[in-house]
Order: structure tokens, then C-alpha cells, then sequence
């Protein structure tokens, strides 16, 4: 390699190292003249490196975002965690284009990696496994991510479109899209291969979990806003909380109690959290919580025995609720429609 293109990769490794670099110290870095790095500097900025001036006593250089992507320098470990990292993302699909963009990523960055490095990313195979009888997850678009992700950085309010639950699919003729959302968004996160985006919802004076493949952005965005505190500051535990059943203050939403004509150990053993207390050889009292009323009613009623609800009203409801359901679906008849949100 030629004297000049090698001392340009060192250089160009340097300004990647660290934010700013006196002029002096790269060349003595280098073991140039301060003239020599200028000049370097200067071939570097031919090339689309956005290399920028610094004031000081002795002034200096740093790498800035550019309005094009140059040629990256990556040292051995990195390019092998960037392989890696790419291999992952087409392998589990993270969303619509995301799959094929990284795979054709992964492709560019395995054609210029040397012998050495191809060996080590190759020795890695990630295959995306699907539970069985499981549908595909609705794949975000890049574009929404992007939007969502800006908003969350700058704190602006979010107006979006949502399509709730009970409109997924929806025919011709029913209800309308409901108004626009207006949250103040704070994370971006993943769960169960879907993204997700947490925000305070501002007309429900709420936490809100939205999910991404169903929300189309409007613009332009709201106002800043001061960020407020997740419950239990955490947004991983926030998340897990409310996908289990938690509201993310160490408590169900949703609470009930009822008696079940089954040994208490056999209870036990598939009511996760839940509080069992035996009544006899064949009777128990199981305290167990959900994140909804219906969705407790039905945990609950995949127990084979018989039921006794003792309380409280609302889990009285869920049961009726579903016993109609269960009826309907027995006699073949269309299923009750219901409103849900989120």
C-alpha cells in the first residue's frame, strides 16, 4: 500500500477514535508535519469526509455527520460485531425492508472483509425460529420507526393515526378510524418480535403501550414537552409489567378471587403469580391478577373444574361476558363485537 493512502487510514482512524484532535498531537501521532496533516485533511475531504476545522490555541480537526455516507474504517472487532449485527437483523426480519436491507448490508460488508474475518463471520449461522401454530408479527414500517424514534429524541407530541384492536381487518361499512392520537412519546422498545412505542397518552391522562405496525404518523408534531417519569422508572420493567399483567407498580390492574374444585398443587403449579390456598383434598381459593377482567375470567377458566367466583363484581362480568361468547361460538352464531383500545 502506498506510503500516503496508509498514513490516510491512520489518520482517518484517529478521527474516529475521539471527538476532537489537535492539529499538533495528530502529527505527532503520525509523525508528520503539522503541513503534511493538513494537506491529508484536505484528500480526506475530496474523498466526502466531513473533516471540519476546530478553533483553539494550536487548532485541530474533527469528524462530522456529513450529508453523504463515506467510506467507513472499521477495525477487526468491530466489522465482525457489525457482520454479526446485520446477520441478526435479516435473519429475525425487524420490519418491512429492514430483513432485506440488512441482508444486503451484510452482503457489501462480507465482500470487502479480509480472509480472516470471513472465516469468523461465516462460522455464525442465525435462524429465526417461530413457535408453532404462530402467525407471522406485523413488521413496522423503517419509515414510521424513524418518525417515532426523531420525536422521542427531540420530546415532541405525537399526533398518529391508530387502528385498535377491534378494527384490525375491519370490512367495508364499519366503524371509522377513531380521532387522532396525541401522546408524548418517551420510548421505542421490542417485545415478542413487534415494536412498541410507550408514551403518555394526553386525552386519556395515561401511560399507553401503541403498537408501531399500527400507528401512521401525521405531521407536523405538536410542541415540546417536558418528559415525565415512567411508574417505577424503568422502562423494561414498565413493559414486561404490562404485557404479564402488571401496571408497572408491582400490582395487577385487574384482581380476583375464586374457588376451584381441584387439588391446591395442581393449581399452583399453572397460576404463575397467583395465591393458592388449599380448602381441602380436592378444593382450593386461588387469588390471581390479569392486566384486563376477560383475560383474568379466561386464565382462570382453563382450569377443568368448576368455579365459584367470589368476587369482585367485575370478574362476575368477565364470566358472563365470555359465557355469552362461548355460547355463540357453540350454536355457530357471529361473535359479540366489543370495543377495546390499544
Amino acid at each position: 500500500m502506498p506510503k500516503t493512502s496508509a498514513r490516510l487510514l491512520s489518520l482517518l482512524s484517529l478521527l474516529q477514535a475521539r471527538r476532537d484532535w489537535p492539529g499538533q498531537l495528530l502529527a505527532e501521532r503520525l509523525e508528520v508535519s503539522p503541513r503534511t496533516v493538513r494537506r491529508d485533511v484536505d484528500r480526506l475531504r475530496e474523498l466526502g469526509y466531513p473533516v471540519v476545522a476546530t478553533k483553539g490555541p494550536d487548532g485541530g480537526y474533527r469528524l462530522d455527520a456529513g450529508a453523504e455516507l463515506p467510506p467507513l474504517l472499521f477495525d477487526d472487532e468491530q466489522a465482525v460485531a457489525l457482520a454479526v449485527a446485520l446477520q441478526t437483523a435479516a435473519a429475525t426480519g425487524v420490519g418491512i425492508g429492514i430483513g432485506e436491507a440488512a441482508a444486503r448490508a451484510l452482503t457489501t460488508v462480507r465482500q470487502v472483509m479480509p480472509a480472516r474475518l470471513r472465516h469468523r463471520v461465516d462460522a455464525l449461522r442465525v435462524t429465526a425460529v417461530e413457535r408453532a401454530g404462530t402467525r407471522p408479527n406485523p413488521q413496522a414500517d423503517p419509515r414510521v420507526l424513524v418518525t417515532l424514534s426523531a420525536a422521542v429524541h427531540v420530546r415532541e407530541v405525537l399526533r398518529f393515526d391508530y387502528i385498535p384492536v377491534s378494527q384490525v381487518g375491519a370490512a367495508a361499512g364499519e366503524p371509522a378510524v377513531p380521532p387522532p392520537r396525541r401522546v408524548e412519546p418517551h420510548h421505542l422498545v421490542t417485545w415478542g418480535g413487534r415494536w412498541y412505542l410507550v408514551a403518555w397518552d394526553l386525552d386519556r391522562d395515561d401511560w399507553r403501550i401503541f403498537r408501531v405496525d399500527r400507528i401512521t404518523p401525521r405531521t407536523p408534531s405538536g410542541p415540546r414537552f417536558t418528559p415525565r417519569e415512567l411508574p417505577g422508572g424503568d422502562v423494561s420493567a414498565f413493559v414486561a409489567g404490562r404485557f404479564e399483567g402488571s401496571d408497572g407498580s408491582g400490582d395487577w390492574p385487574c384482581r380476583g378471587e375464586v374457588i376451584l374444585d381441584l387439588p391446591a398443587a395442581a393449581v399452583s403449579s399453572y397460576s404463575r403469580d397467583g395465591i393458592v390456598e388449599e380448602l381441602g383434598p380436592d378444593r382450593c381459593r386461588l387469588v390471581l391478577g390479569a392486566w384486563s377482567w376477560r383475560g383474568l375470567a379466561a386464565m382462570i377458566g382453563r382450569f377443568d373444574a368448576d368455579i365459584e367466583v367470589i368476587g369482585p363484581p367485575e370478574l362476575h362480568a368477565a364470566f358472563a361476558h365470555l359465557a355469552r361468547r362461548y355460547a355463540n361460538a357453540a350454536k355457530g352464531g357471529p361473535a359479540e363485537r366489543t370495543e377495546r383500545t390499544d
